[in-house]
């Protein structure tokens, strides 16, 4: 089984590169399963319920979020489906939607836990806790992928030694830059500190470089907009197989190039 997994998609110009990528991709790479951290795809902050819907039509089968889940009200009935769209797992009851999908392919099932860190983030409940609880719960024949949206590398790495061989990827985000130390732990468990983004190159994480420099140069609010000109698609390739991760491959595509 082969599964691609895109960075946090940021804003409409994320949304353009990343359709461009699952379409080449799923053409080029045979990918079975695509999963996405959508966060950040609503305007660069948030997900609604409409723009979920966009990123479904263009081949998205699991969707990820974050500490902005919750920014556009109308994404809660969608969450409450538990139909792909994802929230973190340690986001206390009664919180609508689950933490954890089951998506079926002909080449066996994926789960996909997504949980948020706590380190230099809000105060949510343990997200070992709730790993332990729902890899637990998880089917024993399942490639089972893990969004470990967090700040810090340290709590990062630590949950990847935690769940090492016992989940087959675990996959960080939120930092929008890509690492490059993808590797396999005990050649069952593939893990990267982060995946990185879709969205614009010439940007401050997706966001225009002139208001960022603003936010900084002065210390006081400033409102963020998501840059424009070409993307970038920053992924990896998950290969799974006979209960194992066997490839943890960075992937790129850049439009234009």
């Amino acid at each position: 089984m082969r599964i691609l997994f895109l960075g946090d998609i940021v804003g409409r110009p994320g949304r353009r590169i990343a359709r461009q990528a699952v379409a080449k991709a799923t053409a080029s790479l045979g990918v079975d399963v695509v999963v996405a951290n959508v966060e950040n795809a609503s305007g660069g902050v948030g997900i609604a319920a409409k723009t979920w819907g966009e990123l479904c039509a263009m081949g998205i089968h699991v969707g990820t979020t974050g500490n902005h889940v919750w920014k556009h009200r109308d994404i809660e009935p969608v969450l409450a489906r538990r139909d792909g769209l994802l929230r973190p797992a340690n986001y206390p009851e009664p919180a609508p939607g689950t933490g954890m999908h089951l998506h079926s392919t002909p080449a066996g099932p994926v789960v996909v836990i997504n949980l948020l860190g706590r380190t230099f983030m809000e105060a949510v409940d343990c997200p070992f806790a709730a790993a332990d609880a729902l890899v637990a719960a998880a089917p024993a024949d399942a490639c089972i992928v893990v969004d470990f949206h967090a700040e810090a590398t340290s709590e990062k790495w630590a949950m990847a030694h935690f769940l090492r061989g016992r989940v087959h990827a675990v996959v960080g985000t939120h930092t929008h830059v890509p690492t490059r130390d993808a590797t396999i732990l005990d050649g069952v468990t593939g893990y990267i500190t982060d995946v990185g983004m879709c969205g614009p190159r010439e940007s401050c994480l997706g966001m225009d470089p002139k208001a960022v420099l603003a936010r900084f140069r002065t210390g006081r609010p400033v409102r963020f907009t998501v840059a424009d000109g070409p993307g970038a698609a920053h992924g990896v390739i998950i290969d799974w197989a006979e209960g194992r991760c066997v490839g943890m491959s960075p992937w790129e595509y850049t439009e234009g190039l």
